[in-house]
């Protein structure tokens, strides 16, 4: 899937606050980079933490609340 259609279903998520969003795969990256597994069919050896990240919230893998 595109990164623009991945945007746009992680944006639904959360209520298009982009600050959040951003905030959100920004925390969810670096537990990935920390060693955290994904939650979804991807390799962190290959993929990007932070499309890792988006994919995860996009399939709504994690809920992300305006009280984080």
């Amino acid at each position: 899937m595109k990164i623009e259609k991945l945007t746009a279903l992680a944006l639904e998520r959360v209520d298009f606050d982009r600050y959040l969003l951003a905030s959100a795969v920004g925390k969810r990256a670096n537990e990935i980079a920390n060693g955290s597994s994904p939650m979804v069919a991807m390799d962190p050896k290959v993929d990007k933490f932070t499309d890792i990240a988006l994919v995860e919230i996009a399939e709504g893998k994690i809920i992300i609340s305006h009280e984080e």
